[in-house]
């Protein structure tokens, strides 16, 4: 894909397209709706915009069309429009020992029932040791600073899927 090729789609191309980088359909929609973009950096400015512009609701709906960190079947079964990208960015935890992918799903499971929603962290370079500290430190904020955390990481997730989008 290439700015141009995504100018030039319908506009159920581009929905379809920028679900795949977020799973928020007001965000897919809203972007769709921007386009012609005149640049990679208007179409990175406007879903960048259009992200902190929704609502909570649109976030955790974006959060849940991840799959869980270091849960390689639900990332097969679930989640197979983004399983490439997904199996990529949490390609750390490939490999890791089997402690560190228990105490991964057990934290999960903590951090869901705490939180409400998924643990989202941009993995693309981390090991699972780190993605795991990472839960566990986050495991210590309130709801309200860790659904900002979630926010600013997914959004760092699908400014790396746009920008794959584009290349």
């Amino acid at each position: 894909m290439n700015l141009d090729q995504i100018n030039h789609w319908s506009d159920e191309q581009a929905r379809e397209a920028f679900s795949r980088c977020c799973g928020s359909v007001r965000w897919s929609d809203s972007l769709a709706a921007g386009r012609p973009f005149a640049s990679e950096t208007a179409l990175l400015e406007s879903a960048e915009r259009i992200w902190w512009e929704l609502s909570e609701d649109d976030w955790l709906e974006a959060f849940s069309a991840h799959p869980r960190i270091g849960d390689l079947d639900s990332l097969r079964a679930k989640f197979a429009a983004t399983a490439a990208w997904a199996s990529h960015e949490q390609s750390g935890t490939h490999g890791a020992p089997e402690e560190i992918l228990e105490r991964l799903a057990i934290g999960n499971r903590r951090y869901e029932e705490r939180f409400g929603f998924i643990y989202i962290v941009f993995a693309t370079g981390k090991t699972a040791t780190e993605m795991l500290a990472l839960l566990e430190e986050r495991l210590m904020n309130d709801r309200a600073a860790e659904l900002r955390i979630a926010a600013r990481e997914q959004l760092l997730i699908t400014r790396l899927r746009l920008q794959r989008s584009t290349s």
